[in-house]
This record gives structure tokens, C-alpha cells and sequence, in this order.
């Protein structure tokens, strides 16, 4: 597998491919980060935090799971000094080899990219998934679409595109949302995710 060296951005949340993550900027180490992967059209790597805070604070260090997604930054807006709203977009995942944080507190790597999920049709046990989705996104016909949790291309009939989704829109513990995101098996997935949505009646006969 291919290995890359990116800076890693710590968060209280879980980034999965394809996933759109909206973020407010505005420590120096994360600016310059943000500056460099634009001029140099490379992504940053966001990883679970399992300690301490997304600000950086001087008592405290990060730590974080070993284990995340790569970031690509698709907008950015500076509406205030020193403050720069960004959108990014979750691309493939990646396992951290090694890490060292530097004196500016930015975080840098070397992980180890893994394999996308494979293209799996959704089998018909499993379709209230995808149908539950489908209403969500209709259900967002008044809203814009820049503002929407899910960005097009949707692929309803995928196994891993649909789980995914699902991880990102309920109110699920970091902890199992980084379990579901390291995954291999995009149909297990999708299958966990089927039997919490029925759990919470969103699973229509």
C-alpha cells in the first residue's frame, strides 16, 4: 500500500470518505496548514481526538486514534481577520506508521493510505437504508444545496456510500463511528448501520 507524509488536524469528530466537514480556522498552526495544502493541492489527514482539545492549550497534548480520512479542502472563505471558514471534503483512509508534533504544534505523519471500499450493490434485505436516506434528501428541497450534510454525487445504491452517510447523519458515539470507519467490509457496515436506524423506527416496510 502507499504511504504519504501530510499534517494531521486532531478532531472531536470522524471525517469518512466522501463526507463533507465543515471547519472554522483560526490557530496559526491550522492557518498555515490550510495555506500549504492549497498552494500545494495536497490534503491533510483528520484523525479522531481521544485527549485533550482541539485548541491547542499549554498544559495539554492531543492524542488521537491511529486512524483516520484525508481531507481536501474545497472552499475557503475569510469573512473575518484572522478567522478562515473552510470546506473540506473526506477522501480515502489512512493508517498513522508514525507522528511527531513539531514546535508550532502541528502535527505531521507518516501513514499508510488504505484501499477504497469496494463498489457493493445494495442487496434488497437492506434497501430501508438507502430508502431512509432518499427521504432525508428530499426532505432538503428548501434548503441549499451548498448547505446540505450530503453532497451530490449521491450513490444510493452502494453499499459503503449509503453507511457512510448514516455514520456521519445520527448522533452516534465517536468511539463506534471510528469502528464503523475502519471497517473493511462496506456491507457490515451498512448492516449495522440498518439494524440502529430500525432500532429507531426509520427503517420503513
Amino acid at each position: 500500500m502507499a504511504t504519504i507524509t501530510l499534517p494531521l488536524f486532531p478532531l472531536s469528530t470522524v471525517l469518512f470518505p466522501d463526507g463533507v466537514l465543515p471547519l472554522q480556522i483560526f490557530e496559526v498552526r491550522y492557518l498555515d496548514m490550510i495555506s500549504h495544502c492549497l498552494t500545494e493541492d495536497e490534503p491533510f489527514g483528520v484523525v479522531l481526538l481521544t485527549h485533550g482539545q482541539e485548541v491547542r492549550t499549554p498544559q495539554g497534548q492531543e492524542k488521537f486514534a491511529p486512524a483516520g480520512t484525508l481531507a481536501s479542502v474545497q472552499d475557503t472563505t475569510a469573512s473575518t481577520p484572522g478567522l478562515l471558514q473552510v470546506v473540506c471534503r473526506g477522501g480515502a483512509r489512512f493508517n498513522v506508521l508514525e507522528s511527531e508534533r513539531r514546535t508550532n504544534g502541528l502535527w505531521m505523519a507518516e501513514a499508510e493510505l488504505l484501499d477504497d471500499d469496494h463498489i457493493v450493490r445494495i442487496p434488497s434485505d437492506l434497501k430501508g437504508a438507502a430508502d431512509a436516506l432518499d427521504r432525508v434528501l428530499a426532505s432538503l428541497h428548501d434548503v441549499p444545496q451548498s448547505r446540505w450534510p450530503v453532497q451530490p454525487p449521491f450513490r444510493l445504491d452502494d453499499c459503503g456510500w449509503v453507511a457512510n452517510r448514516w455514520c456521519e447523519l445520527l448522533p452516534l458515539p465517536n468511539h463506534q463511528k471510528q469502528s464503523m470507519l475502519m471497517l473493511d467490509n462496506p456491507m457490515i457496515r451498512l448492516e449495522l448501520l440498518h439494524d440502529v436506524l430500525d432500532e429507531h423506527g426509520l427503517i420503513t416496510s
